[in-house]
């Protein structure tokens, strides 16, 4: 990173170990020293938009984008008899549909109540 002058910016450097649940307890909770930041592990984190759970079971990212998506469609609530239903239709498409489509390929594999999650809200 130096010979090309970057630097790591401790502000937003997190830790995150990846185990079983019933091996979670096991893993050192101290800090570590990265540069002259001390950095404590997390138990779940965000890369690229896509939260990710010590555990790798994404219910973390299925949470959270439940939760915006709700959170949208409230906002959509107050204007939708404001704008023609072909219009209320592509904001419905381009804020909550994206939101849902994004890194979808993470959730492979995901456990049947976490995607009824996502179906169901």
């Amino acid at each position: 990173m130096q010979s090309n002058s970057l630097q790591l910016n401790t502000n937003k450097t997190e830790l995150l170990w990846c185990t079983t649940v019933r091996r979670l307890h096991q893993l050192p909770r101290s800090a570590f020293r990265v540069g002259s930041a001390d950095i404590i592990p997390t138990t779940a984190l965000r890369d690229l938009g896509i939260y990710i759970d010590a555990d790798l079971s994404m219910r973390s990212r299925v949470q959270w984008t439940v939760a915006s998506c709700f959170a949208i469609l409230g906002q959509l609530r107050s204007i939708q008899r404001s704008v023609p239903l072909s219009v209320f239709q592509t904001l419905v498409v381009a804020l909550v549909l994206t939101r849902l489509d994004y890194g979808n390929a993470t959730l492979s594999g995901l456990p049947a109540y976490l995607l009824n999650r996502l179906q169901h809200g």
